[in-house]
């Protein structure tokens, strides 16, 4: 089946979606090999694990096709990624549907803030006129060549405008051809309610520790009517935590030692990057030699 369609699937399935964002291909594979049915390569993780910087833009379209291109050849489950605004306007979002399309992701989410945008629970963020963000909806599908690939409207317009003007995008960007509707940093379980029983069609999730947004269960979000459900920043919160701890204690001591029962040791970690398949593999070729 392909990724696509089984990504489509998923987010049929009467069980909620839970699709970490992962902070590169190394958490790619380990997510997928503790059971993750679907991945996500997002601006917030990116721009934090090959910038060092905040999510408010930085990365271009290049290194964001890079950064899911690396994840989508490290496993085998379905990518979904991150397509900011666009990069510009519908001529831009085409080339960045037909770049991840290339790239093998399975979905992918336009949004409808101005450039430069910012992480969805960030202050001051704007939004565009709701018809140019419709306009680059029915261009983003328009663009892709499988008709399975997902393609996701998010908004903004909450922080800007209010809930009421946030269901009405998101309904006209279904209107538009969008298969799934973000509509980000809802305040409240009631706000979660009504975008859950306002906005037709399946309806995308954010959650994160310390955002704006209730900080919920899955089964929770299930239970108020959520379709899919993107753990966003644990991930790289939990890598940036065990670092400082690890390097505070090598600056202190010099070594370490006191870390080894944390780690994942020498032959363990060599599997779980598939080296032993690699040398499978050389040995498989190396018979083939004239005169073996």
């Amino acid at each position: 089946m392909k990724k696509t369609t089984l990504l489509r699937n998923l987010i049929r399935d009467p069980g909620i979606l839970v699709i970490p964002v992962v902070h590169d291909p190394l958490c790619a594979r380990i997510a997928e090999k503790a059971g993750i049915k679907a991945v996500f390569s997002a601006g917030y993780a990116n721009s934090a694990a090959y910038l060092g910087k905040p999510d408010v833009s930085l990365m271009t379209l290049s290194e964001m096709v890079d950064c899911a291109s690396r994840i989508v050849d490290a496993v085998s489950i379905p990518v979904f990624a991150d397509g900011d605004t666009g990069y510009g306007n519908v001529t831009n979002v085409i080339r960045t549907v037909e770049l991840y399309e290339k790239a093998g992701v399975a979905g992918i989410f336009i949004e409808d803030q101005a450039f430069p945008k910012r992480c969805g629970h960030m202050e001051e963020k704007q939004v565009i006129p709701a018809a140019e963000m419709v306009a680059k909806i029915h261009a983003a599908v328009d663009a892709r060549k499988d008709p399975d690939l997902v393609i996701m409207a998010r908004t903004d317009a909450i922080a800007v405008h209010g809930i009421d003007e946030a269901i009405s995008r998101a309904n006209l960007y279904r209107e538009a051809g969008a298969d799934l509707l973000f509509v980000e940093a809802p305040r409240s379980i009631d706000q979660m309610r009504r975008i859950c029983s306002e906005v037709n069609g399946p309806v995308f999730a954010n959650n994160l520790p310390g955002g704006k947004s209730p900080y919920l269960t899955a089964q929770e979000l299930q239970e108020i009517g959520y379709a899919v459900v993107a753990d966003a920043t644990s991930c790289t919160y939990v890598i940036a935590h065990a670092v400082r701890e690890l390097f505070t204690e090598l600056a202190r001591t010099g070594s370490s030692a006191a870390f080894a029962n944390r780690m994942v040791l020498f032959e363990e970690f060599n599997r779980l990057v598939g080296l032993p398949e690699i040398r499978e593999r050389e040995q498989r070729y190396a018979s083939l030699r004239p005169g073996r």
